[in-house]
């Protein structure tokens, strides 16, 4: 026998060649696995930052705002100056939800040119059948 001579059956090829298909799909399956975890933890771990972030801006906004309240009781009451910094955040929070009302009625879940790719797909598959 030469040292390029397989004496295996057709069967035993195919099932070795299935097998390893197998095991390489596998191993890529897994691999997949392992990388998407990492990117999904590396995404994690930037939300928190941003949570932090957002927290930090919080209490960054909090105390300029009795700043400026502090500011203005030098030249009137403390009471007034708290209204007043009040009627400042609640311009802020009005401009900002109609804003945001606005963004949320441009919103469109449809996915229109998705919708039409997948027609024309499942048209093309029914094609392929005729």
């Amino acid at each position: 026998m030469s040292q390029g001579e397989d004496n295996r059956s057709l069967g035993d090829i195919v099932g070795d060649i299935a097998q390893d298909l197998s095991s390489m799909v596998r191993s890529e399956l897994e691999l997949a696995k392992t990388e998407a975890k990492q990117e999904f933890s590396k995404a994690g771990a930037g939300a928190c930052m941003f949570g932090g972030a957002a927290l930090s801006g919080y209490f960054a906004l909090l105390f300029l705002s009795l700043t400026l309240m502090y500011l203005l009781d030098n030249v009137m009451d403390a009471s007034l100056a708290a209204l007043i910094v009040f009627a400042i955040w609640a311009v802020a929070a009005a401009v900002l939800a109609m804003a945001g009302r606005k963004k949320f009625k441009s919103f469109d879940p449809k996915l229109e040119t998705t919708q039409k790719t997948l027609k024309e797909d499942v048209q093309w598959a029914k094609n392929q059948k005729s």
